[in-house]
């Protein structure tokens, strides 16, 4: 639909080829990966997930700059479009009484089993919508539209959606694959710059992840710096999407390989929610990233090279390479981690670059490794 959509009512542009993803999961989808393709999201709608209404949900940042543009596109391609659901902006705001207020609204304006669910913002909106989306009616078709980089690479992509608890980050929620994802870089071009160097950490996890050359590139060309390149940035959201893609399509409900897509993250929720989130998500995923690497240097599971490059990209983009918060409070998060079981906790560890693998350890061992961290 990305390649052959004629409606970009001249704001597509044509020098910035549009890349497609596919994912192969239980519901297969789309990702669209493109600059000024906004205008799009209708066709592509109306192709993937069909439906008579739609309601766009989003947050109050990001509804005033796109909300009208998604609708307007949406209403061109025939949906009848319910009156928008805005709720306050910020991972605060990512609870289960935001998401109780967004299923009533679903309800008053009348959506089907049928019709839409379109989540246009960043992470909080777009696994808040997609939750609503799952509970509501037993489950309607989402349509996910990322604003920021960190949606795009990462939260966009492989069904996940969750609220947060008092006790800690996504430990209520629901795997419900969208019918598709329309990611317009151009929309990042309204990000603030710290929200956008944060938003880096996944991608630089993506890369240590599964791709050593995109580290090298990152390292020595930083997302930072090319942020208003339109062309560089669909290659590199496309690439994490490719990356997030290969892994869901392998372990789908996180058995497996997919929980290396927590690299960075035990550690990295912990100091998220000791922050009283005041620090952004990625850069708690990459100050996580920094420490799980040293600490595995440490215990002979990486070469100190391998950490040393970590750390050095997460510099280079900006990003903490560590956390001087007390151990103690770190491990009363980890210890309600989602990924616990009983009294150990499975971890992710840099193997090398481009290969990471999954580690279980108990609450004694993971201070160890959080001390050997810092």
């Amino acid at each position: 639909m990305s390649e052959r959509c004629d409606d970009t009512r001249g704001e597509k542009d044509p020098g910035v080829a549009t890349r497609l993803v596919h994912v192969g999961a239980s519901a297969a989808y789309d990702v669209h990966v493109g600059a000024g393709i906004l205008p799009e999201l209708g066709a592509v709608a109306r192709e993937a997930a069909g439906g008579a209404r739609c309601c766009v949900v989003s947050e109050t940042h990001v509804a005033p700059l796109y909300a009208d543009a998604a609708e307007a596109s949406l209403a061109a391609a025939g949906y009848d479009v319910a009156e928008r659901v805005v709720f306050p902006a910020g991972e605060r705001h990512k609870r289960l009484s935001t998401l109780g207020e967004i299923l009533e609204a679903l309800a008053a304006r009348e959506l089907g089993r049928s019709d839409v669910v379109v989540a246009l913002g960043g992470g909080v909106a777009g696994d808040v919508a997609g939750l609503a989306a799952a509970l509501y009616l037993r489950g309607v078709a989402v349509v996910q539209v990322p604003t920021s980089l960190l949606a795009m690479v990462d939260s966009s992509v492989g069904g996940k959606t969750a609220v947060d608890l008092e006790a800690g980050k996504n430990l209520a929620g629901a795997f419900w694959q969208p019918c598709a994802v329309v990611a317009d870089v151009r929309t990042l071009a309204t990000v603030p710059d710290e929200l956008f160097r944060d938003s880096c950490g996944e991608v630089v996890k993506h890369a240590v992840l599964a791709d050593a050359a995109l580290l090298d590139r990152l390292t020595e060309r930083p997302l930072t710096k090319l942020r208003h390149d339109e062309a560089s940035l669909v290659d590199v959201v496309a690439r994490n999407v490719e990356i997030k893609r290969d892994v869901v399509q392998a372990d789908e409900r996180e058995a497996g390989v997919r929980q290396t897509l927590n690299l960075g993250h035990t550690i990295g929720h912990a100091i998220e929610a000791a922050s009283e989130f005041t620090l952004g998500h990625g850069s708690c995923v990459a100050a996580g990233l920094c420490m799980m690497a040293r600490a595995s240097a440490r215990r002979g599971w990486c070469s100190g090279e391998t950490a040393t490059r970590i750390e050095r990209c997460v510099a280079a983009h900006g990003l903490p390479t560590g956390s001087e918060l007390p151990a103690d409070l770190l491990m009363h998060y980890m210890a309600h981690d989602k990924k616990r079981h009983g009294e150990a906790v499975n971890v992710v560890v840099p193997v090398e670059v481009g290969r990471c693998e999954v580690r279980r350890v108990g609450l004694d061992e993971l201070r160890e490794l959080v001390e050997l961290g810092r």
